[in-house]
């Protein structure tokens, strides 16, 4: 269970108490990965430790918690380097429900925020984790994907006549935090395999039962077989059948 105390605490500390008297210019691009490292660990001295020739940005002395937001890719070295000596948690902050607000970049001014109609879930991770998919199955590697509902600050500055198309993404404010779903082994890849799937089915058919696009279910089901989740039983057509496997 998320605890909300540590959460609001982090919050304060990091954009303060009154958010209404916080001026623009007072965000910060990495707003989302100050907060979650001070969730995960509020005392400074455990947080932007050197380990071998890396920055590791939690180590309490036995672990260490790595928050990215995005380019897992760039998180090879770093757990090739670091999974050998520590257990690594990784955490990634996934927007559950968005609100957006839009910038003017020469008034400075604020639009009234308006509710994405885009939702996250925990299956959004898994174009990032097949990044790092060679380190999965690693008994140190440790992953917390956290829910979020979030204010996000956009700058008019794209193509578009409105200027909103192919825009810069100025910072994220987390306001909420929803879930921590936890992945602690292969095992726990289980829980992302639809309960409504029974015998054999296509990629096709799990992407209908978890309500995600065909192409994100693809990439799922690629990371599933991979920690053992399922297995391949055979064709249907050009598509793949899986099975889940008794683990």
């Amino acid at each position: 269970m998320p605890d909300q105390t540590a959460f609001e605490r982090a919050k304060k500390k990091i954009i303060g108490v009154d958010r209404q008297r916080l001026g623009i210019g007072t965000l910060s691009e990495k707003t989302v990965h100050a907060i979650l490292k001070n969730y995960y660990e509020p005392d400074e001295d455990h947080q932007e430790i050197p380990i071998e020739n890396y920055v590791a940005d939690i180590y309490t002395g036995g672990e260490i918690i790595e928050i990215q937001t995005r380019q897992f890719n760039k998180l090879r070295g770093k757990l090739e380097v670091f999974l050998p000596l520590y257990p690594v948690t990784l955490v990634y902050p996934i927007p559950r429900e968005k609100w957006l607000i839009w910038i003017d970049e020469e008034s400075g001014e604020l639009s009234r925020k308006r509710k994405s109609p885009a939702k996250g879930s925990p299956y959004t991770a898994f174009p990032e984790l097949y990044k790092i998919k060679m380190f999965l199955k690693d008994p140190n590697l440790h992953i917390r994907l956290v829910l979020l509902d979030m204010e996000e600050y956009r700058l008019l500055n794209g193509w578009s006549r409105d200027k909103k198309k192919g825009s810069s993404r100025y910072d994220r404010i987390p306001t909420e935090l929803v879930e921590e779903v936890e992945i602690d082994g292969v095992r726990d890849y289980m829980q992302f395999v639809p309960c409504e799937l029974d015998g054999s089915f296509t990629s096709k058919q799990f992407a209908n039962a978890a309500h995600i696009p065909l192409s994100l279910a693809q990439t799922v089901l690629n990371i599933l077989y991979y920690v053992g989740t399922v297995t391949r039983v055979g064709k249907k057509g050009k598509q793949y059948l899986y099975a889940v496997l008794d683990l």
